[in-house]
């Protein structure tokens, strides 16, 4: 058997077995190696009854002497309760909804069970613990526990699993020996079989650190490759270092901040040097990012070439073509727009216009990324809010010309830890510093009594002419959830506040109903917008200078920053009101972060640190492959030093074409063989 055969070649596993396994993403017998325990039982030794204290984990084993149906609580009649002893005691054990046990229960034998002890009513019991059987010929020790799914138990996973081992002898070492020395990695075949079965604890800890390491490295060595590529590709654009920004920046209404400057120049370094720039920029709501990108697109024309910009919805496409033309009509330089609302023949007139040179500069929708559409000299593509789209598509539009210049951006807060894997093949700017002037937003957190003192505040802010949003988690109500919905909020509101308009904004309605709607609160039309988060990424409202979120307890950190920067936008102070009564630790710290700062870095710090990078990572989303044992909230130590070793390793052989390389090579090319972004 090859270590890369279907799972069918494993005893025991077949087409029924197979497909159960699939929905756990395990195809092959290498990928059965790589399927991680969450966790271990030591099973090694047995304690005695009388030696089992209160949050201990343990193995005994002994007799049930009686069962007893029900008990108290939800669902007691389905309960089940077994007085189990041995020589030294006795201990509840208890399980839910598992009345089936008591006709296979057999008095007369000795069980194992397994589980965490709890005191309750000054009594010990175990809590739904696994049981089997007393056997001599049970493997013992510390026994792998995985993430499960129908039709596959956990004997089933460590029966295969140790039929896989078998083969790990026949994996090729991929990594170079100075690498394992300099960083003390145990060998992958030790790895493997020491993080399924370990010998002990230590032995475990070893074998989880060389495969993070790996993980990590890989991840960062083929990011880093796709930087080096792009860097190298000698196809790129040298824009003239005679024609700078300055002319434009001189033009603005306003100076721009240090930061801006600073990022700026960045970006007129890349686009002078020969190779293709690439690079992300990400600043806070309200930090000026367009007006960096829009002097970018003022060198990029000025030099002769086209600039084209990508927005996530036509609205947010249109807001930046009405602000962006304005601001370039004083260079006559010709901007269009293209989106999927356009009639076939206006789009066809914005392609002719593309193609020939007429128009400067394009901005627009996914729109652009569709075939058809052709740019007689394109040298700059800019993608806003970057977060919204995956590698492929900026890829495609890039696509459209001989390798032009690519500026990313995002608003979205990303600790440092996380942008160098998620944005790892781009160089990284940040505008981490606000335009003066600018009035942070004051929040306050209130319980539901206080409710009605936010709607006051609220109806006082619409008296003064201003606008206001509601934001709800759900659309509908839920017999489920005891949370306020759009729905429910709307039509309280109407006869709430009866001397103003209010609208209703969800993602369930059609794109043409939503853009009605944010036209209609943009132009003043409407006075209070209830949403759900599909606001988000929206356009800016200047005359909007209030956010009250219900059950904020339902958002995350990032998500409720967000929903913020749609306040703040004009010259009025502007307020966020966050309505909670959870009593759920990490759900009050996160409304104590969000009335203490208005930074989103650190916002997106304390959002890493509270919830992990799963949500916050979206690696689907970039078209990144996924991790399997690294944890990126423990592992940022192991992540500085991979990325050191990987940067390494790749000025010492930048294509991996050595020989003692290829390994390596073939690996990151599987790795990323789904990702459409590495071509070493």
């Amino acid at each position: 058997m090859d270590i890369n055969d279907r799972v069918t070649a494993l005893k025991g596993v077949g087409p029924k077995k197979a497909k159960a396994l699939e929905k756990l993403k395990i195809r092959t017998v290498l990928d059965f190696l790589s399927y991680y325990p969450r966790c271990y039982q030591d099973q090694r030794v047995y304690k005695l009854i009388s030696e089992l204290r209160d949050g201990d984990t343990a193995l005994i084993k002994g007799r049930v002497v009686l069962i007893v149906r029900g008990g108290h609580g939800y669902g007691r009649k389905k309960n089940l309760r077994l007085l189990v002893t041995d020589d030294s005691g006795s201990i509840e054990i208890v399980f839910f909804n598992c009345r089936y046990l008591e006709k296979t229960i057999d008095k007369q034998i000795e069980y194992e069970f397994y589980g965490k002890v709890s005191e309750r009513a000054g009594r010990l019991q175990i809590v739904h613990p696994s049981i089997d059987r007393c056997r001599t010929n049970r493997p013992r020790g510390i026994l792998p526990v995985y993430p499960l799914t129908q039709g596959v138990s956990q004997e089933d996973l460590r029966k295969w699993q140790r039929q896989a081992l078998d083969y790990s002898k026949d994996i090729v070492e991929y990594l170079p020996e100075e690498i394992l020395i300099r960083n003390r990695l145990c060998g992958l075949q030790y790895a493997f079989e020491n993080i399924h079965f370990p010998k002990d604890p230590q032995k475990a800890k070893e074998a989880g650190f060389r495969l993070v390491f790996d993980e990590l490295f890989l991840l960062q060595l083929g990011l880093l490759s796709i930087k080096k590529r792009i860097k190298t590709d000698s196809g790129g654009i040298a824009f003239s270092s005679f024609i700078k920004t300055d002319d434009f920046v001189d033009e603005l209404p306003y100076k721009l901040t240090g930061a801006q400057k600073k990022v700026l120049a960045e970006i007129e370094k890349d686009m002078e040097a020969k190779g293709v720039m690439n690079r992300l920029v990400q600043g806070d709501v309200g930090s000026g990012k367009t007006i960096v990108a829009a002097a970018a697109v003022y060198k990029a024309i000025k030099c002769g070439y086209q600039a084209v910009l990508m927005a996530p919805t036509e609205l947010l496409a249109q807001q930046h073509f009405g602000n962006l033309k304005k601001m370039f009509e004083a260079f006559r330089f010709r901007v269009g727009l293209l989106t999927g609302s356009m009639t076939q023949n206006q789009r066809k007139s914005v392609q002719k216009e593309m193609e020939n040179g007429t128009i400067d500069f394009l901005i627009g929708t996914h729109a652009l990324i569709q075939p058809g559409l052709e740019f007689a000299r394109l040298g700059l593509v800019i993608t806003d809010e970057q977060h919204r789209f995956g590698v492929h598509q900026r890829s495609l539009l890039s696509m459209k010309g001989q390798n032009p210049d690519v500026l990313v951006m995002t608003a979205t807060p990303i600790p440092r830890t996380l942008a160098v894997i998620l944005y790892g093949d781009l160089d990284y700017s940040v505008i981490d510093e606000l335009p003066a002037g600018r009035k942070p937003v004051l929040t306050k957190v209130l319980s539901e009594k206080g409710r009605n003192i936010a709607y006051g505040f609220l109806e006082k802010q619409l008296k003064e002419g201003r606008q206001a949003y509601i934001v709800a988690p759900l659309i509908e109500d839920s017999e489920f959830l005891d949370v306020k919905s759009a729905t429910k909020i709307y039509e309280e509101s109407l006869a709430r506040f009866k001397d103003f308009n209010v609208m209703l904004l969800h993602g369930s309605m059609k794109q043409s109903e939503k853009d009605l709607v944010m036209k209609d609160f943009y132009s003043g039309k409407a006075d209070i917008l209830v949403s759900t988060v599909v606001i988000e990424v929206g356009i800016d409202v200047p005359n909007a200078t209030v956010m009250l979120i219900e059950n904020a307890e339902r958002f995350g950190l990032a998500t409720l920053h967000q929903l913020r920067g749609r306040v703040g936008r004009g010259r009025h102070q502007s307020y966020c009101l966050l309505i909670t009564d959870s009593k759920n630790e990490i759900a009050k710290e996160r409304a104590a972060v969000m009335a203490k700062t208005n930074d989103g870095f650190i916002i997106a710090e304390k959002d890493l640190e509270l919830r992990g990078p799963g949500e916050f990572f979206g690696v689907k989303q970039h078209g990144i492959p996924e991790l399997g044992i690294a944890d990126l909230s423990k592992h940022l130590r192991i992540l500085d030093t991979v990325r050191k070793e990987a940067t390494d390793l790749l000025a010492k052989d930048p294509f991996l074409s050595l020989k003692e390389h290829n390994a390596l090579l073939q690996k990151i090319r599987k790795l990323f063989e789904n990702a459409d972004m590495i071509s070493i």
